[in-house]
């Protein structure tokens, strides 16, 4: 069907300018991949013990994966892409580093908030110990998670096309199966003394 294959190449497209442009470091691929394994493990316990999987995946999954783009991504001039990284920000479809620093600041913000104010003015019913406090912790890092995904989609829908906006979020959901598979070599290369990929411009698009 014309519709599956033009949504299956938005997405093909969508990978590989992430990978090409924003993996080049190993250190960010390794990071990326703790971040994968993380995630899998923490959309398993979704179905168990839904806060313990926001915990898991915002206190080790995403903060390894956004500290491998913040802190070891280059971000000079891309010889390889001809582009810069104000360009490559500027054209990012999902999360750029300047929308993420919002993102991680109220991942950051919401224990204060939920120690300042434990019932959200009345909107939840107030935790009375330590666990109940870690608790509601998770599940509001769930509905800044989900919600974050669900504002980012809906954008694109008015930004570009529906079919950008949901394929965007298939790669978000599915990155880290994707990541293990790409990535899965990123650290003995790292050890091998291999700070940049040297093909991560160069893998069959």
């Amino acid at each position: 069907m014309p519709v599956v294959r033009e949504f299956l190449e938005t997405l093909r497209v969508q990978r590989w300018d992430d990978h090409r442009y924003y993996h080049h470091s190993r250190i960010n691929q390794s990071l990326h991949l703790l971040s994968a394994c993380s995630f899998v493990v923490a959309y398993a316990l979704l179905f168990v013990d839904p806060a313990m999987a926001a915990l898991l995946a915002w206190g080790v999954s995403m903060t390894s994966r956004q500290a491998g783009h913040f802190f070891f991504e280059p971000k000079g001039y891309d010889q390889v892409n001809q582009a810069t990284h104000e360009h490559k920000e500027e054209i990012k479809v999902g999360y750029n580093l300047r929308r993420k620093v919002v993102l991680m600041a109220a991942w950051a913000l919401a224990p204060v908030l939920l120690w300042l104010t434990p019932s959200l003015g009345g909107l939840i019913e107030p935790a009375t110990d330590t666990a109940g406090y870690i608790h509601d912790v998770g599940i509001f890092w769930l509905a800044l998670g989900v919600g974050g995904l669900i504002f980012r989609t809906v954008h694109l829908f008015f930004l570009f096309n529906v079919q950008t906006g949901l394929a965007w979020m298939t790669k978000i959901l599915t990155d880290p199966f994707h990541d293990i598979l790409l990535y899965r070599k990123a650290p003995l290369a790292l050890l091998r003394g291999e700070w940049i990929d040297p093909h991560h411009a160069q893998h069959s698009r």
